[in-house]
């Protein structure tokens, strides 16, 4: 068995950002739209009004200011109200596979790394581009990779399962080394018409490069752990089954959906007792944690989490956020806080990777600066 360390990560941020107050504008305008068009239904009592959002809403609710998209054609437009892409034909690197390898890249130059020296891809993101063929396959010809690549999906914990699969082979030494590349274009399954949710995603690619250890700088994985729990309470019903069932119509179904108070209720411990527990297996006691890079779904829950973990209120440096800028990025946020907040920290300080969301499912990375 052999020592795992990851290297480097890479982040590729989209150019453009929404702030609070684009958004809420935008989505005022639609409302009213809306509001207008069905004014008879909703004077009779048969249908709900679509009501207002507001900045001082979004940010009580999230902590979120503002969030980087590919693209704000179409989402800031009230008759739309989702993003404009334009056709890529078969030939064009997808969208997907080219945000991941821009990530990729990042990762590869500060470590040094060829791309010819990966061993295996991993694609692991909430969302797939298309079935096949692999987005992972795609990049992987893109960096001019060898040995094997493949896609994984489980939603938000995407990330952490894909550093638990590839520490594990690494480990058992059927490869050396292996990228976990996170593009998340989440504003093409946001559905942005709906006052409970349309602050909540922003776009991202990260990737993170994992080597067996043979004496490079780094982050030495100390242990991984992996956990899944079913719950219908983040949810999207679309899928290549659509068309069997005569179901094409525009349906909200078909987008972003969640349950916000019970996946708080259900999930905060949950995700709590993971972590201790993962911890404890380990020896590691709260006083042992220098920092943990969480999850950038909601202040609130990462408030919650760390003080639970740490026994105390974490500080800013203990427990970085930058949901603030990003919103939430599905499997790259606990990745883009590391990126951010991992740089300067001592040797022998220990760290925590967590990510959390649909399935349910949890996954942690125990980390020790080398």
């Amino acid at each position: 068995m052999y020592d795992v360390v990851l290297t480097a990560t890479g982040v590729f941020t989209p150019e453009h950002s929404i702030s609070n107050d684009e958004l809420v504008e935008a989505f005022n305008a639609y409302a009213d739209l809306q509001n207008a068009e069905h004014a008879d239904a909703i004077a009779a009592g048969d249908k709900e009004p679509v009501p207002h959002s507001s900045a001082d809403f979004i940010v009580t609710a999230s902590g979120i200011h503002s969030r980087f998209v590919m693209t704000k054609d179409g989402i800031l437009d009230p008759t739309r109200m989702y993003p404009r892409y334009p056709e890529r034909s078969d030939d064009e690197p997808s969208l997907m596979a080219e945000i991941g390898m821009k990530a990729a890249n990042e990762a590869l130059d500060r470590a040094g790394v060829a791309g010819s020296d990966i061993d295996l891809i991993l694609c692991a993101a909430s969302n797939m581009e298309r079935a096949y063929p692999a987005m992972a396959v795609e990049i992987q010809q893109l960096l001019g990779a060898g040995g094997m690549a493949f896609d994984m999906n489980v939603a938000c914990s995407s990330a952490t399962f894909g550093i638990q699969t590839a520490a594990d082979m690494i480990r058992a030494g059927s490869i050396r080394r292996a990228l976990v590349i996170s593009p998340e274009i989440t504003s093409g399954h946001l559905e942005w018409r709906d006052r409970d949710c349309h602050f909540i995603f922003g776009d991202v690619a990260t990737a993170v490069l994992l080597e067996r250890d043979e004496g490079q700088d780094g982050w030495k994985v100390v242990s991984t752990k992996c956990a899944t729990q079913f719950s219908n309470n983040i949810r999207n019903n679309n899928g290549f089954l659509r068309p069997t069932r005569d179901a094409m119509e525009d349906r909200r179904d078909m987008r972003f959906m969640q349950n916000g108070r019970k996946v708080f209720k259900e999930v905060l411990p949950l995700v709590s007792a993971h972590i201790a527990d993962h911890m404890e297996a380990n020896d590691i006691t709260a006083d042992d944690i220098g920092v943990l890079w969480l999850h950038q779904a909601n202040k609130s829950m990462n408030d919650y989490i760390g003080k639970k973990v740490l026994g105390r209120t974490p500080t800013p440096d203990e427990q970085p956020n930058i949901l603030q800028d990003y919103a939430n990025t599905s499997s790259a946020g606990s990745i883009i806080a590391f990126d951010k907040y991992s740089r300067d920290r001592k040797s022998d300080t220990l760290g925590v990777i967590c990510s959390f969301g649909a399935g349910y499912s949890v996954g942690s990375v125990i980390l020790r600066r080398k």
